[in-house]
């Protein structure tokens, strides 16, 4: 009997429970339903919806004009308060959208729909039938609103979320981990911001990065003042966007075409014109906020002044090309006088931390703030990179490390070019908000015994001269050098470098100048908004570098890659003064440059065989003399190399600018050889470029 009452007791007990738990679910409900018992209330919400539409729904003109027949979808709310929103309608021709949504929006407030008593929101899709159908004659499966989930909503559109945003592009590059391409004309616009007294900023690690740059210069303000109107998506493309530009709440990308169309006129040639025709197309954007990536692919054939013409057959790699050209890579004959040379740049950034950035690509680098660099140029073709930024405190630290080429025949294997590689550390410190020390070091490397990349230099923090010893003397060629900049005031900067290959302080005490002595220093000034000229930007900078500065005694362990400097383009034995000046005013730009200069350069014929220090790639052992080494020893031969440059940038979001410029080089060696003669070139040029990079004529 007992076991009979408990079983008693737990049934109540659970009938209560049911039905305390019981779940009670309404619909919203319009005021004409509310005495519509709860089983019919849904059927009576949904035939309300489309009488009103039928009611209220005009069919707009086209979609009577082509007698469309066809759906109209819609998704909508019903919000807590009972007022009707459309998240998304679905329709041939917009037109009906915006009719759907006039509709929409004369709906009065219902009743909420209410959840176990409580007023909740509810979504619904509907198909509203073009022609229209009356819903009182229709049958049920017709006039039904179904009921969905949120994330069924935001599943449904999220194709047009998609579409949506390309109607409200950001650039989001301006703030992003992506590099800004260096040109010298471009970045001399926010030098001075980063150069102010008091500013925690380092410039001598090149490219920045647009999240850098962007605490002293506004990009998007800079960019909004340059804007063209435009009423046309034709307009809007030419003069202030990119060609294809998305973005959303977690990425965004662009897409642009890449231009260089150039005509020219070489007065020391025999063919009758110069030109060259680049054709291309640049991707970069974003993953979130963390990783950014590039990619350009460059198609070109061009031909130059005659001087660069001889420059790039100098260069010619091991096999049938012709030539390399300078800065860009390999080319190919193209008809009889011309050079085919695809480039392509690309790299991955990634910011794991605030004070971190990572890059690994297919591209260049730069240290220093003149327009030389001593330490490491972007003179020579793209090369594969690993770089690490540091920056914390007063402190940017910068770890690159190069995949290079050596194209010589004497060094191919079975026809392959011999890989060497290159570590750079470079350290800048702002002692105080005027002075700034940078220390930097650098080892170069070949595969030689099957070594291949020495892990050992993957060591972010250790000085190479130390594993030079563990790893054998001849193994590498390490170099360190310095460099130094005082801001005078706001507008008056004074920068230098020092490098340093091999020293002898005995030989120097001797006043003997020997050849040991291989160093190479570089002190310069930019003076910006002369005589208070906005935009005005005057700079002056002396080079000079000893014989046989960056060459080795091994076959491979120069300072170079494809047949060109990693420092300064003339190689070593020389000395320069550069005069600058570049002023921009709205989209227009004016640059000019002359550069005087002293090289010593090798005989190379009849017993006069040796190496007078000029050429990196020779072997120092090739010398004529170990003492009484000077600069410009050999055929010394003053060049004098002036450019002006003028221009109007039609678009600023891809810096395509039409442009013409000027080009005076005067050569004159003391002796002349078949590869040394004296040359006094003027060279024109008219054109259209996609301004992304510097390239070098003044050889």
């Amino acid at each position: 009997m007992k076991q009979y009452l408990v079983l008693i007791l737990l049934l109540v007990q659970n009938n209560i429970f049911a039905q305390d738990t019981f779940q009670y679910e309404k619909p919203p409900v319009f005021p004409n339903c509310e005495s519509v018992n709860i089983e019919a209330l849904q059927q009576c919400f949904d035939k309300s919806i489309f009488t009103h539409v039928y009611n209220s729904f005009k069919v707009p003109q086209i979609a009577l004009d082509e007698n469309y027949k066809g759906n109209v979808a819609v998704l909508f709310e019903v919000d807590t308060t009972g007022a009707f929103k459309v998240i998304y309608v679905d329709a041939i021709y917009s037109e009906l959208k915006a009719e759907t949504k006039r509709v929409f929006a004369l709906l009065p407030k219902v009743k909420p729909a209410t959840y176990n008593g409580r007023t909740t929101y509810k979504q619904y899709s509907i198909e509203i039938k073009i022609p229209l159908v009356n819903p009182s004659a229709s049958s049920k499966n017709s006039t039904q609103v179904n009921a969905i989930s949120k994330l069924e909503a935001a599943a449904k559109t999220e194709f047009d979320s998609v579409n949506a945003s390309l109607k409200t592009f950001e650039n989001k590059g301006y703030s992003s981990q992506l590099n800004i391409p260096f040109t010298h004309s471009d970045y001399s616009k926010f030098d001075r911001q980063m150069n102010l007294i008091g500013t925690n900023s380092h410039t001598a690690s090149k490219p920045y990065v647009y999240e850098e740059v962007s605490n002293y210069y506004d990009f998007k303000d800079e960019n909004q003042k340059l804007q063209k109107e435009a009423n046309t998506w034709a307009r809007k493309k030419l003069w202030n966007e990119h060609l294809v530009q998305i973005q959303s709440k977690d990425y965004w990308f662009t897409i642009d075409p890449i231009f260089d169309l150039q005509v020219g006129k070489d007065t020391d040639a025999e063919f009758s014109s110069t030109y060259n025709n680049t054709r291309g197309f640049l991707v970069q954007g974003g993953l979130g906020k963390k990783l950014n990536f590039y990619a350009s692919v460059f198609e070109s054939q061009g031909r130059f002044a005659q001087y660069v013409n001889q420059y790039a057959e100098s260069l010619k790699a091991f096999g049938p090309d012709p030539a390399i050209i300078p800065g860009r890579g390999i080319a190919k004959r193209f008809k009889s006088d011309s050079y085919d040379y695809p480039v392509a740049e690309a790299y991955l950034s990634y910011a794991p931390a605030k004070f971190i950035n990572m890059q690994f690509g297919h591209g260049k680098n730069f240290i220093g703030d003149g327009y030389r660099s001593l330490l490491l140029s972007d003179v020579a073709s793209p090369h594969p990179f690993l770089k690490l930024n540091t920056k914390f405190w007063k402190i940017k630290y910068t770890n690159t490390w190069l995949w290079l080429k050596d194209v010589r025949p004497e060094v191919t294997e079975d026809g392959a070019f011999l890989t060497k590689y290159m570590a750079n550390h470079y350290l800048s410190w702002n002692v105080s908000k005027r002075f700034n020390l940078g220390l930097f070091e650098s080892v170069i490397w070949t595969n030689s015994n099957n070594r291949g990349f020495d892990v050992n230099y993957l060591n972010p923090i250790i000085f190479y001269r130390a594993i030079e010893f563990e790893t054998g003397q001849d193994a590498g060629n390490a170099i360190i050098g310095a460099s130094a900049k005082y801001k005078w005031n706001d507008n008056v900067n004074i920068y230098s470098q020092f490098i340093l290959d091999e020293f002898s302080l005995s030989d120097i005490k001797g006043g003997e100048r020997s050849w040991k002595n291989k160093y190479g220093y570089q002190i310069g000034v930019k003076y910006f908004n002369v005589f208070k000229v906005d935009n005005l930007m005057l700079q002056f900078e002396y080079n000079r570098i000893r014989p046989y500065t960056y060459s080795h005694n091994t076959i491979a362990t120069n300072y170079g890659h494809n047949n060109q400097s990693m420092a300064h383009l003339w190689g070593a034995n020389f000395s320069e003064a550069i005069i600058i000046g570049r002023y921009h005013y709205k989209r227009w730009f004016a640059d000019a440059k002359l550069i005087f200069g002293v090289r010593g350069l090798d005989f190379n014929e009849g017993t006069d065989n040796f190496s007078y220090g000029a050429d990196i790639f020779r072997n120092y052992n090739d010398r004529p003399f170990d003492t009484g080494v000077e600069v410009g020893q050999g055929i010394k031969t003053k060049t004098f190399n002036g450019n002006l440059q003028a221009g109007y940038i039609i678009n600023p979001a891809t810096n395509l600018k039409l442009f013409t410029d000027i080009t005076f080089r005067n050569f004159n060696p003391e002796a002349t050889t078949a590869s040394t003669f004296k040359n006094n070139t003027v060279w024109f040029n008219f054109g259209l470029q996609t301004d992304l990079f510097n390239w070098y004529f003044d050889n």
